[in-house]
Order: structure tokens, then C-alpha cells, then sequence
């Protein structure tokens, strides 16, 4: 004898129907798991509780968009549906609640009101870039097309992608890798596609505030293209992590977080050249700081660390790992101590001094063959 799941005639997006969901499932002991799998798999099932909100019309450009990306569930065995049930149950979803999320009839209220995005615009792109005064390529101007969001907009865009988010997690927090359910998968990789697709369009609308911030970052050292996409993944992040509840606008924030982040890069880029200069002054070769800041074209320097890497790939798995620990190169953030190389190594402190000594002195005579002339014009 089975038991047959039916689903709660509330809403899938409460709270309640989550509990009562739940513990159909937990009570239903006598039911096989093929029968398990075959209820709560018909594909209608759940689609059609997920609320008649998901079927507006704010809804049909987002829907199209992201319809092509869509996992086909149904030719999907069951020992891939159960791997696919676990990834989702290892990541959590992120997203800035509210207390209005848990009301059944939310998500009717939230995709109510139009949005009325304006078309991009080709021209006011290219104008933006003609008029920054820097020598960039006019394709930049790309970045620029998307109109700015009014402030109602914004508050729409922020609350329907973290609403959708909460969609998601709430049907993530019912998966069960026993009785993986397609129909449910698929829900969830709809809603995080859906808010994902809200989430770009602000992006798109704050893209020319990144440009006007990192172009006044951009020199010799740090090339605008490099700084630009860490400034836009600076400026997802700060899309994922605003509350739009607390009633500011959003480029007070994401103007903050993107010239941290900038200042940040150019440190680094600093910190890493320092490091490398470091690195060959003890190898004894002779670089004056006699104009520090022009006296090296970026080519010249894209060369001389071409060319110190491939010494370095010269050496033995061991000099390389203490040399680049010792002098905090490649992967290596900070300098390591002796000690905790002999520690990771399984060998003496005294072991590894000579083996740095070794790898120092293997360089030096490396560095002596190498031509440099043409990096000192």
C-alpha cells in the first residue's frame, strides 16, 4: 500500500507549506522510493504551486532570455538527478531577506507594477567615451549603452532578484538526495536563472560608473582593461550583497566598493613589483631606482618577469617552492619563514638554508648568461 504525496494548497512560497511539505514526505514511511520519485516528479506538479506570479507578464523577457540555458531534467537518469540534488544541497543561496518575502501572496504584489526598462542606447555610449579625455578603444562605449535606473526601478530590480532567490532557496531546503525530484531541480535553476537575469540588468545600468572610476587609475603599471573587469566583478559583488530596503541608492554604495577595490589592485600590482625587484637586486643584477616610477616601459617589465620565471623553471620542484616562499612570488602572499618550510617540506631548518642557498646561487649563475641589454634602453 502507498501513501501519495499530495502538495499544500498553500503556496509554495510560504513558510506553512514548507512545514506541511515536509512532513508528507517524513510521514509517508511504508511508500517504495520508485513510487517516491514517480509522485513528486510529475513535472506539472510543482511548476503549477510555485505561484501564478511566475507566469507574469513582467516576467516574459526574463523567461525568453533564459530559456535556452535551461537543464532538460526529464532525459536526466536518476543516478545523475542525485548527484545534480547534492551539488544544490553543498551550495547555499545568497540573497538579502525581508519579512515580506514569507507572505503567500508576495510574489503576485512584487511583479505587479511595470518595469518599463528603456531600450540601450548605441550613441549616448560613444559620446561617453569621446568625452573621457583618455585613449580608449570607442567599442568601450558598449559599456555605457544601458540608460540609468530611476530610483523606483532600482528598488523593483533589487527586490525581484532577491525575492527570487528566496524562491529558490526555499525549494532548495526540500530537495532530497533519496527521492531526487526533477521538477523541482528545474524550479530552482529557474529561479536562479530568473535572478540572475534581474541582477545584470543593474549591472548593465551601473557599468559606466565602474569606467568613470578606474580610468583615473590607469598608468603604466595598471592596464585599464585589467582594472575594468575587476571593477565590474567588484560591482556583481556589490550587486549580491545591497539591501535596497534601508533606502539608499545603490551608486553611493558600488561607487565605494569599486574604488576599493581599485586602490586595492593597484596596491597589489605594487606590492608585487617590489617583490620581484627585490628578488633580482639579490640575484645581483643591476637595476638602478634612478626614475623609479618611468624609467621601465610594462613591456620591459613583461619581460624580465618572462624571462626570471623561466629560470626559476630551471630549478628542482624544491629550490622553486622556497624560492618563491622566500621571496613571496607566484601564488605565495606572504614570506615564509625556514621553519615552516622545513615544516611543510618534512626536512631539517639547517636543510633548507642550503637548499636556498643552492637555488640562489644556480640563479646567479643564470643571471650572468642572460642578456639584458635591450631591457635597459
Amino acid at each position: 500500500m502507498t501513501t501519495s504525496i499530495s502538495i499544500s494548497s498553500e503556496p509554495v512560497g510560504s513558510e506553512l507549506a514548507v512545514a506541511k511539505i515536509r512532513h508528507q514526505a517524513n510521514s509517508s514511511g511504508g511508500e517504495s522510493a520508485a513510487d517516491a520519485i514517480r509522485h513528486e516528479d510529475e513535472p506539472a506538479v510543482i511548476p503549477a504551486r510555485a505561484g501564478g506570479w511566475i507566469r507574469a507578464s513582467e516576467l516574459a523577457a526574463a523567461l525568453t532570455a533564459i530559456e535556452p540555458y535551461l537543464t532538460d531534467y526529464e532525459a536526466m537518469e536518476k543516478d545523475e538527478l542525485v548527484r545534480r540534488t547534492k551539488i544544490q544541497l553543498r551550495h547555499e543561496i545568497s540573497f538579502i531577506g525581508n519579512k515580506e518575502f514569507a507572505d503567500s501572496k508576495r510574489g503576485e504584489v512584487v511583479f505587479a507594477s511595470p518595469l518599463e526598462l528603456a531600450e540601450p542606447k548605441t550613441a549616448a555610449g560613444a559620446r561617453i567615451v569621446s568625452r573621457s579625455g583618455s585613449d580608449l578603444p570607442i567599442h568601450l562605449g558598449r559599456l555605457c549603452e544601458a540608460p540609468l535606473l530611476k530610483p523606483e526601478q532600482e528598488v523593483m530590480l533589487f527586490q525581484r532578484m532577491n525575492f527570487l532567490l528566496h524562491q529558490a532557496a526555499v525549494h532548495r531546503r526540500l530537495l532530497n538526495p533519496k527521492r531526487p525530484s526533477r521538477a523541482r531541480l528545474a524550479l530552482i535553476e529557474r529561479f536562479i536563472a530568473l535572478a540572475h537575469w534581474h541582477r545584470d540588468r543593474i549591472v548593465e545600468a551601473n557599468l559606466r560608473l565602474v569606467f568613470s572610476i578606474v580610468k583615473k587609475f590607469v598608468n603604466g603599471n595598471n592596464p585599464f582593461d585589467e582594472l575594468l573587469s575587476d571593477g565590474i566583478v567588484a560591482l556583481i559583488r556589490a550587486v549580491e550583497k545591497f539591501d535596497y530596503d534601508r533606502g539608499f541608492r545603490f551608486s553611493t554604495y558600488a561607487t565605494q566598493v569599486v574604488r576599493r577595490n581599485a586602490y586595492r589592485t593597484v596596491v597589489l600590482n605594487q606590492q608585487e613589483r617590489q617583490k620581484v625587484m627585490g628578488g633580482l637586486q639579490d640575484m645581483n643584477l643591476e637595476l638602478t631606482d634612478e626614475g623609479s616610477e618611468s624609467s621601465i616601459s610594462e613591456t620591459r617589465w613583461h619581460e624580465l618577469r618572462r624571462r626570471l620565471a623561466e629560470m626559476l623553471d630551471e630549478l628542482d620542484r624544491r629550490e622553486k617552492l622556497i624560492i618563491r616562499a622566500r621571496f613571496s612570488l607566484g601564488p605565495h602572499r606572504k614570506v615564509r619563514t625556514l621553519q615552516a618550510l622545513a615544516d611543510r617540506l618534512g626536512i631539517s631548518k639547517e636543510r633548507v638554508r642550503q637548499l636556498e642557498s643552492r637555488a640562489m646561487e644556480k640563479l646567479r649563475l643564470m643571471a650572468s648568461d642572460v642578456c639584458l641589454a635591450e631591457l635597459e634602453s
